[in-house]
């Protein structure tokens, strides 16, 4: 596609025509995948990140500031996106590694009748969740699949499932103390 073209593609996307904004994602989507999906390696992974680059792309389509092609505009951009998702990706599983120490600490001080009762009591609280947000929370910590392998079972975007999961803590994080809402990270080992 010529410079000149993809100038009125971008003036008629900065101007709000949606139709200029769908032919940018059908004609740049399918080379895009690609280079994300070779980024990632996963497929679920990559529809997101590039999901959210057509998304911005339309949020800040007045502001657009495009100095270089189209394409390499669009690159860098699905390039900086992975970049945000693997760091969002690392602080989770550090926060995460954290939590298990602390689990361990917990797990350790507690004798196995009063383990038994806070068990009991978080048990009940994840009950008590909206089915949906339950199925996922209970998919991640008591079945321990990852985001990805709950968003492929459940036919639901990475998205959803982190909001549900995100909803379940906060939710159950209100409820419990400090010391119960700990203990949430034992579910892979305990029975319901």
């Amino acid at each position: 596609m010529s410079e000149q073209i993809n100038n009125t593609w971008v003036i008629a996307l900065k101007k709000g025509d949606k139709n200029a904004h769908a032919f940018l994602i059908e004609k740049y989507s399918p080379s895009l995948m690609g280079y994300v999906f070779s980024l990632t390696n996963d497929k679920a992974s990559a529809k997101d990140i590039l999901q959210n680059v057509f998304m911005k792309i339309w949020e800040k389509r007045e502001r657009l500031a495009i100095n270089t092609s189209l394409k390499s505009y669009l690159f860098k951009s699905a390039y900086n996106e992975f970049i945000n998702h693997y760091k969002k990706e690392s602080a989770i599983i550090k926060l995460e590694k954290k939590y298990h120490e602390s689990l361990e600490r917990v797990a350790k001080e507690s004798d196995d009748e009063s383990l038994e009762k806070i068990m009991s009591e978080i048990f009940n609280e994840i009950e008590r969740l909206s089915p949906k947000c339950k199925e996922v929370f209970l998919l991640s910590r008591k079945d321990g699949l990852t985001n990805k392998e709950i968003a492929q079972y459940l036919n639901i975007s990475v998205k959803t499932v982190e909001a549900q999961i995100s909803k379940a803590f906060k939710t159950l994080r209100k409820k419990l103390e400090v010391k119960l809402y700990m203990m949430l990270f034992l579910l892979r080992d305990c029975k319901m």
